[in-house]
């Protein structure tokens, strides 16, 4: 529509489809710009959200081209993957030590087309990422739940026959069959019907029938035609099923006080909040005793519990559960929250309704907040899921204009904030720059930041799990060069004066 004289508002169509000639290429063209009228204040695209959406519809279609072009800034990228859904979890598993070659299927039935590809990995996170026509389903739904009831069966089936679990044994649990399991299940339908108002949730019956069905005949013949591969995950459920338990019995030990010098003891170390309303309590994890105590000092002691930690937890993208189950910063987070760890997690057991990250506004305390998120991430993931966890948005400076014996006082969270109350103000302006907690006054810290009426926080989400698990990986993970190789060409070294 660029160029068209006439044409009062962007947006409007121009003309209907029209046959531009005789040519060897087929396709369709269309040419569009975000309506004005309802785009009011302008839009900016970005390209690094566009790329990565692009990227994701072209690992989805197999044989598709898709090429992105930035007329701005002359960027362009160009994607086509004709091993679909194969080379999507291929390269979600870039950085990860890989058990395995990709397993990969596509079958059609009753009109529903099925593609699967799964390939495990030696961490212990399960990592599903779902789509219906190429539409991510973020909350899961009937195709998910047909593809772990069939892998579940299939898997403990083939266990039985090659002896791999004795007769007496239970079988093998689906949370512990899929641990390092990274899979890719997309379908393709029409009628399709969602659940809830967010419509990110699968709920045609039709779908869940259909993908057991063709995983249940594809993943048999793969274990028949691989036993090696097929031992190799079973083994590692086996240990999965050990780790789970151990992890079931120090959740036991928490919530029955045993052995209290081997676990987390949190007398003296969590403030408790009074109310036993677990919907409305909420638990601040802070940094350092002195943020601690102003924290304690300040909070609504009905509602709010403080936990602080001293120093730096694990990275838990690098240690095992047991590692995890011995580390006394984590066992004291999990000990509070009350609901388990890792695959014996249960989000509704939580003690509490918000779990809050308040750290200090320096370097240490981002790494501490990464550290948490990536726990949370990796062993307590549904209270992500349940929009459970936040972070903190302490003030960054505090304004201070004295008038004879009145003062008044902002606080500004950003930079820009900052300049605006400098021109209110003028030169007559005292200036703190807050780089800790322990540096403001109970009050200060209840009025700005953990006050339900006046804060502003941060909630954690998942917006896209394929990402979400990418990122953590090759941030957080052993591998160096993954991680240099984002940074160099994601973070701005440039160098500026204050």
């Amino acid at each position: 529509m660029e160029g068209q004289k006439g044409i009062e508002h962007v947006g409007e169509p121009v003309s209907g489809l029209e046959v531009l000639g005789n040519t060897n290429r087929t396709g369709t063209k269309v040419t569009f710009k975000p309506d004005i009228r309802v785009f009011q204040n302008g839009i900016q695209f970005n390209y690094d959200t566009l790329a990565e959406r692009l990227q994701e519809i072209a690992f989805l279609n197999s044989g598709l081209r898709i090429v992105l072009k930035d007329e701005r800034s002359g960027n362009q990228d160009e994607y086509m993957y004709e091993g679909g859904a194969s080379q999507f979890v291929a390269f979600l598993n870039e950085n990860k030590d890989v058990l395995h070659d990709v397993i990969h299927f596509y079958a059609e039935k009753d009109d529903i087309e099925v593609e699967v590809a799964i390939q495990y990995n030696a961490g212990y996170t399960e990592t599903l990422a779902s789509f219906v026509n190429s539409i991510p389903t973020r909350g899961g739904g009937t195709h998910e739940t047909g593809f772990r009831a069939a892998y579940t069966r299939v898997m403990n089936d083939y266990a039985r026959r090659t002896s791999m679990i004795k007769e007496k044994d239970k079988n093998l649990e689906g949370n512990d069959l899929r641990e390092g399991m990274m899979a890719v299940i997309s379908v393709k339908m029409s009628d399709v019907e969602f659940v809830g108002q967010t419509k990110d949730q699968l709920g045609s019956a039709s779908a869940r029938s259909a993908v057991d069905s063709v995983v249940s005949e594809n993943i048999q013949r793969f274990l028949e035609e691989n036993p090696q591969v097929a031992q190799t995950l079973i083994r590692k459920a086996v240990q999965a099923s050990r780790a789970r338990e151990a992890a079931r019995k120090a959740r036991d030990d928490m919530r029955t006080g045993k052995k209290r010098s081997e676990s987390s003891n949190l007398n003296g170390k969590l403030t408790p909040a009074q109310s036993k309303d677990f919907t409305r309590n909420e638990l601040f994890i802070v940094e350092g005793d002195s943020a601690g105590g102003s924290a304690k000092q300040g909070r609504d002691s009905k509602i709010q519990a403080i936990l602080p930690l001293k120093g730096k937890p694990l990275n838990p993208e690098k240690s095992k559960l047991a590692d995890i189950l011995k580390n006394e910063e984590y066992r004291a987070i999990t000990a509070a929250i009350g609901a388990g760890i890792g695959t014996e997690f249960a989000v509704e057991d939580s003690n509490y309704s918000k779990i809050i990250i308040m750290t200090d506004a320096d370097t240490d305390g981002a790494h501490i907040q990464v550290l948490l998120l990536t726990f949370f991430y990796r062993y307590m993931k549904p209270l992500i899921d349940a929009g459970k966890v936040y972070i903190a948005q302490p003030p960054l400076y505090k304004l201070t204009r004295k008038s004879g014996k009145l003062a008044t006082v902002r606080y500004a969270w950003t930079d820009e904030e900052l300049a605006n109350y400098m021109k209110e103000f003028g030169n007559n302006v005292e200036l703190q720059r807050y780089k800790g907690l322990g540096e403001m006054n109970p009050d200060q810290l209840w009025e700005t930041t953990m006050n339900p009426e006046t804060r502003a926080m941060l909630k954690v989400q998942i917006v896209d799990a394929a990402k979400a698990e990418r990122r953590v990986s090759t941030l957080m993970g052993d591998k160096v060069d993954p991680r240099k190789r984002w940074i160099v060409e994601n973070v701005d070294f440039t160098e500026y004066e204050e």
